[in-house]
């Protein structure tokens, strides 16, 4: 330990979670429960941690508890927000890039759609369902993401704003991580920006409502798009023009101009343009071959070894009713 001693403290200060077995200059605690159950983060091996104004780390095979020094300027912790979200409720993190007009623009992506982009953007969500918990589904069209945390979900006791910071810089990072990968021979020219917004959903159907209204608003955006981009690639209109030409059109009529204008069948558009991406957890069995040992045998043989593991599966297909939701009844479980 050295000479230099830990701060003594009060009995109100150990944490719940364990109990005092000495205190004197510092405390030796024995815990009823493994050092790695005392986390609130992964991975185990991490020396220590603070639980409110007590220090606790590992030292020596012993776990201390020491009472952090205070200061005069500490008060300015009462000015943070409390912004724990209601409990037993679903959240969602709505990821939107911001002001991604002008970024399409100075990347030429190919509008309507860009494919490169859009497989950009299921990646980018990919990481972010690996890299935090509790997301049991994400919906992505065009620039946007939602992620859905179980409402069951304890993570980071619920703050909204750790929901929302944790969601956006993830995937922000991914963006420009990945980027090389779907457009090797664009140089990426200004770092993209990303905004979040964090909404609770009560009930199932509530949630079930909110992302048919986001697949119904992919929907809506591709068919005005498609038609309007048609209309210009090989209409030779103006942009200005094909906006006249679309004002005040229903569906109907934009997919009769697709058809008798331009030979396209919305119907046949990829269903990752008219439906957008959905990201879900799936269990799938893993088969690998491994040399062992058999009793009674002196040499080794293969065989299949088969495991069970999640993993994240990519769909385009339709959400709007209950078909979904009855294929995939395990998304809004308590197993999730």
């Amino acid at each position: 330990m050295g000479n230099s001693q830990p701060r003594s403290y009060h009995m109100r200060h150990i944490p719940p979670f364990v109990r005092v077995v000495d205190q004197s200059k510092f405390a030796i605690i024995a815990s009823p429960i493994p050092w790695e159950s005392l986390l609130h983060i992964e991975p185990c091996w991490v020396p220590s941690f603070v639980c409110g104004n007590v220090f606790v780390s590992r030292e020596e095979g012993l776990i201390l508890c020491r009472k952090m020094a205070k200061s005069k300027f500490e008060y300015v912790r009462n000015f943070e927000v409390q912004d724990t979200c209601l409990g037993n409720c679903w959240v969602v993190v709505r990821v939107d890039g911001r002001n991604f007009h002008r970024f399409a623009e100075q990347h030429n992506f190919t509008k309507p759609n860009d494919v490169r982009a859009l497989q950009l953007m299921n990646r980018c969500a990919q990481n972010v369902m690996e890299e935090l918990d509790a997301i049991c589904l994400a919906f992505g069209q065009s620039d946007e993401y939602s992620f859905v945390f179980h409402k069951k979900s304890n993570w980071y006791k619920r703050r909204a704003s750790k929901f929302m910071t944790h969601v956006v810089s993830q995937f922000a990072s991914s963006y420009v991580f990945y980027w090389k990968e779907y457009f090797p021979d664009v140089p990426i020219l200004y770092p993209p920006g990303f905004d979040g917004r964090v909404v609770l959903y009560p009930s199932e159907q509530n949630l079930k409502d909110y992302l048919n209204w986001r697949q119904a608003d992919c929907h809506i955006n591709n068919l005005y798009n498609t038609t309007f981009w048609s209309l210009v690639h090989k209409g030779g209109l103006t942009p200005v023009q094909a906006q006249i030409r679309l004002k005040g059109t229903l569906a109907a009529e934009k997919n009769e101009i697709l058809f008798s204008d331009f030979n396209i069948n919305y119907n046949n558009e990829p269903l990752l343009y008219r439906k957008g991406s959905v990201l879900i957890w799936q269990k799938v069995n893993e088969v690998s071959k491994k040399r062992i040992k058999l009793p009674n045998e002196a040499d080794e043989k293969e065989v299949e070894v088969s495991r069970w593991r999640n993993e994240i599966v990519e769909l385009h297909c339709d959400i709007i009713g209950d078909q979904f939701w009855e294929e995939h009844p395990s998304i809004l479980s308590d197993a999730c």
